[in-house]
């Protein structure tokens, strides 16, 4: 039978009852079922030459979005699964005059508000996800590789920089939301960045 209490409703604890409306229309996915929350907005995306040089190996990981551009037409699918309790996330990108590209990834709750996000043969980031009255932050704490099905960190913050997130409710229906990564030599080296509206 399906859990009727939210994935993320045990990930924010006792700040749950003061996320704005809709923070949790966005986390209302429930575990073991077929949930599904649609979100379409725009974004920008903007890169420098490190995530350039580094784009083949992200790309076989499906770990960032490889292309730039303003005001790109995005949809999200948060999704649930019939068979666990992961937070599914497909994100749908249309880029001018090239193929729509999917980035697929999937949350898992730990333990208690520790999230890892996996992509692409069990590359992930794990990091807290609260809420500090304001936003939702999504706060680096490594990388990890599971093979197995065993989780191991994995030293790519020295080379690849701590990666870092929040999300803003702007009203009961849309909110805005940022990711960006921070090299420890060449600072800032990716971000993307939108506004987004909960479908119905």
């Amino acid at each position: 039978m399906t859990n009727k209490i939210p994935i993320f409703q045990s990930v924010f604890g006792a700040q749950w009852p003061s996320l704005p409306p809709v923070m949790h229309r966005h986390y209302s996915n429930r575990p073991y079922c077929d949930d599904v929350v649609i979100t379409v907005g725009k974004m920008d995306v903007e890169f420098g030459w490190l995530v350039r040089l580094l784009s083949p190996f992200l790309r076989i990981f499906g770990a960032l979005v490889p292309h730039q551009g303003n005001d790109i037409p995005v949809t999200v699918y948060f999704k649930s699964e019939p068979d666990s309790a992961a937070f599914c996330l497909e994100r749908i990108f249309n880029f001018e005059n090239i193929k729509p590209y999917i980035f697929l990834s999937k949350m898992v709750q730990t333990k208690d508000d520790v999230i890892i996000e996996f992509m692409k043969f069990g590359i992930g980031w794990k990091h807290r996800c609260y809420y500090n009255g304001k936003k939702v932050i999504l706060e680096h704490r490594g990388y990890v590789w599971k093979i197995l099905g065993t989780i191991i960190p994995i030293p790519l913050t020295l080379f690849l920089g701590k990666t870092y997130a929040e999300e803003t409710a702007i009203n009961n229906n849309s909110f805005r939301m940022k990711m960006n990564i921070v090299h420890p030599w060449f600072g800032k080296i990716y971000e993307y960045r939108g506004v987004f509206e909960i479908k119905p």
